[in-house]
């Protein structure tokens, strides 16, 4: 089996061999029974938490992830910005007619290694094939729950004027290492994306009584989460252009090719609002781990313009950001 047929989701003998083959052996953990329509996850203590992401990153593979991790990681992501511990996981495939089985292979052994890195099991899953030409290769669909203490409140409602935003690291990675995978333009490079767990960056934040909110800055990226502040909030967002952690190939590449690194996904990064008290001790928290090594304090929510996203340039000037409209960088998670 070189490549995947339309056999392989029919529900014969393909699909049963394909399963067992790749994801039983891929993904093996004590919960996983292929014989089964649903799992028992037994009983869970404190708060569920559910979550659901669909993912069509395009190409598969990409410099520091392909897209079973990327999906296993922003999944796990979702529940951790929300305060939970993540727990279990579900799987969706759909593969196109075609496709390597190699290179499936590939991407549902990184699930595997994502999901065993962070502690969670994944559960159950369904595969689909789809014709020649209707699939792009492959889609993934997962589902998240998690549990979370029945003490962590994070929400935009709880944010204040003055309360301090902190980003764990440079922004734009992802949204250009998959650029650079595509080739287009004549442009490469060895930017590797920043797609991982920010779990223990979450975590690590938990017991600060000043934490108000976090999210991860995908779609859309970092100016995307602070207009989401101002909608939730009534308030304003001031960014300091001096603190904010982009790295230079990035911005040389954006500067080519006309894009903004704050609106580009980042899928290993965390924004974290925190009362100004909390600030500076969860900036250190951070910084001593090596997933938030660049961590940085980049700015603040403000009255003086609500519903506004101003960026305080290093020349002293202000540049308004818009919301976005069109999608700057499609299929990038």
């Amino acid at each position: 089996m070189s490549r995947i047929s339309l056999a392989h989701g029919n529900g014969g003998r393909f699909m049963r061999e394909l399963i067992a083959e790749v994801f039983q052996q891929c993904l093996a953990n004590p919960y996983l029974d292929i014989a089964t329509d649903a799992a028992h996850l037994g009983a869970l203590p404190g708060e569920l938490m559910m979550t659901v992401d669909g993912f069509t990153v395009k190409p598969l593979e990409f410099p520091g992830g392909n897209i079973g991790s990327l999906a296993i990681h922003g999944t796990i992501n979702d529940l951790a910005v929300s305060g939970a511990l993540p727990k279990f996981l579900s799987l969706s495939v759909i593969i196109e007619e075609g496709l390597e089985t190699a290179v499936l292979q590939r991407i549902i052994a990184t699930a595997g290694e994502a999901a065993a890195h962070a502690g969670v099991q994944i559960t159950c899953g369904d595969t689909k094939v789809v014709p020649r030409g209707e699939g792009s290769g492959l889609y993934l669909t997962t589902t998240g729950i998690g549990v979370r203490a029945p003490d962590i409140d994070l929400h935009l409602k709880h944010i204040q004027p003055g309360d301090h935003i902190l980003v764990s690291g440079p922004v734009g990675d992802h949204g250009t290492a998959v650029l650079l995978a595509r080739e287009q333009f004549g442009l490469s490079g060895e930017l590797q994306s920043d797609a991982g767990s920010v779990l223990p960056l979450c975590q690590s934040l938990l017991d600060l009584p000043g934490l108000r909110f976090m999210r991860d800055p995908t779609r859309g990226g970092l100016a995307t989460v602070m207009h989401e502040i101002c909608r939730g909030t009534g308030m304003g967002v001031i960014l300091q252009q001096q603190h904010l952690p982009v790295r230079d190939t990035v911005t040389a590449v954006c500067e080519m090719l006309g894009y903004d690194p704050l609106y580009l996904a980042c899928e290993g990064r965390v924004v974290a609002v925190m009362a100004p008290d909390d600030a500076t001790e969860a900036l250190q928290r951070w910084r001593r781990m090596p997933e938030g090594a660049d961590a940085s304090i980049v700015g603040e929510v403000s009255v003086s313009d609500p519903g506004r996203v101003i960026l305080e340039t290093e020349l002293g000037g202000q540049r308004l950001l818009e919301e976005l409209e069109d999608s700057p960088l499609p299929r990038i998670c």
